[in-house]
């Protein structure tokens, strides 16, 4: 049998009172999600596990078939992975978020945690241009996407509290900076950079456009290397990841599952839907499992846009499912297909929250039939927690698309 995750970034959220109080899901036209809602099962499922942050790394781990209690050790050494960064026991890896800071009359605010989408190219010049000015031994600057790169320190120190940028959008930043263990070294970094970056000529080009500047670092996430059995030694199973954010590609490459390039594929809201199912499918030819993961709808739940994530999910809705569902359908096999979100991001909160998410299982071989699993009338919250299908531990759902075990 193949089988496909459709994951959309942080699809789900709340009622939003300025749209009738209906969630940007139910507001959104999803045939293809409710064609499988009605015809698969439908349910809720847990995917942040209590005491964990509400983030895409643990959530995506968990819909990856990972218990994040066993193997999570924080979301910079998933992307160290992806990025080829070799990490040693003793070695701790940091997101580093290229950030617009504004000063006002008595604070600096969080203005932007992505600098106006920085493109890939100005960004690398200006992590490249940190390296060399503060990097060394110690401290290793790798550039990723867009705005998303790599602190690497060398035999560094864990645990320092830190505050993801896009849980203070609009805020003050001062009582969100580095504290504890290790807060005086990356403090000085952070510092460090605002130096640097100030009069740096990509800058000097971005104020002249009317652009936001990329005036600062921010550190998060960090962690050290986990441990992760390969999808071949847990599952059985061979397949690929498609998507454009490191971190996601990171745990494919830790499962031991391919991550091909795909070309249009941005991580943003103009990622080329089209040519991420049409890989999926590719995929598919060479192995049993793939994993496609679409950024946008939690890119618009970020930046606080209901039309904006409405669009999202409907070209999620029909160049992903639709386009996969058909594909695999011509290809005459057995499939199941999972469809969910990885946690929700209400635009009215703009950021994560541990809410469980809607999820729909739909095997080519049951479809209709009714057995063992509930469907619902559309694809949404409210009807996914009308099913009475819920999934305390979401990492159960791939085992149980495996048979590993049975979860209704």
């Amino acid at each position: 049998m193949k089988i496909a995750i459709l994951l959309g970034d942080g699809m789900s959220g709340e009622p939003l009172a300025d749209m009738g109080g209906k969630t940007t899901l139910e507001l959104a036209s999803t045939p293809e999600m409710d064609r499988l809602s009605r015809e698969g099962t439908l349910g809720l499922a847990h995917t942040i596990p209590k005491g964990y942050p509400a983030g895409s790394d643990v959530a995506n781990l968990s819909v990856f078939g990972y218990d994040p209690a066993k193997c999570y050790t924080g979301r910079s050494p998933l992307e160290a992975a992806a990025m080829g960064v070799e990490l040693g026991d003793d070695d701790v890896a940091f997101r580093m978020n290229l950030v617009t800071l504004l000063a006002g009359i008595r604070e600096v605010y969080m203005d932007d945690f992505n600098a106006g989408h920085i493109s890939t190219e100005e960004a690398a010049e200006l992590i490249n241009h940190l390296g060399e000015e503060m990097g060394s031994e110690e401290f290793e600057f790798h550039p990723g996407v867009s705005y998303r790169h790599l602190l690497c320190w060398r035999g560094g120190v864990d645990g320092a509290e830190l505050a993801p940028p896009h849980d203070i959008s609009g805020q003050p930043i001062h009582e969100h900076l580095p504290k504890g263990p290790g807060a005086n070294e990356l403090l000085g970094l952070i510092t460090g950079s605002q130096i640097l970056l100030k009069n740096h000529p990509i800058n000097e080009a971005r104020r002249a456009a009317g652009k936001k500047e990329a005036n600062s670092i921010w550190l998060w996430g960090q962690g050290k290397r986990p441990r992760m059995a390969t999808y071949d030694d847990k599952f059985g199973l061979t397949g690929s990841v498609i998507c454009a954010v490191d971190l996601i590609k990171g745990i494919g490459l830790l499962a031991g599952l391919e991550c091909p390039h795909v070309e249009g594929a941005t991580g943003y809201i103009d990622t080329d839907y089209d040519a991420k199912a049409q890989a999926a499918l590719d995929a598919l030819d060479r192995g049993d499992f793939v994993y496609v993961h679409v950024e946008a709808p939690d890119e618009a739940g970020h930046s606080g846009d209901a039309k904006e994530k409405i669009k999202a999910i409907e070209r999620f809705d029909e160049a992903v499912v639709g386009k996969v569902r058909r594909g695999l359908e011509e290809k005459g096999e057995p499939f199941a297909i999972l469809v969910m979100p990885d946690h929700p991001t209400p635009v009215a909160l703009k950021t994560h929250t541990h809410d469980p998410v809607p999820f729909i299982v739909f095997d080519s071989e049951k479809a209709g039939s009714g057995e063992g699993g509930k469907g619902g009338e559309c694809y949404s919250e409210a009807a996914a927690k009308a099913t009475g299908v819920e999934v305390a531990d979401g990492y159960k759902l791939m085992e149980h698309l495996t048979g590993k075990v049975q979860l209704w």
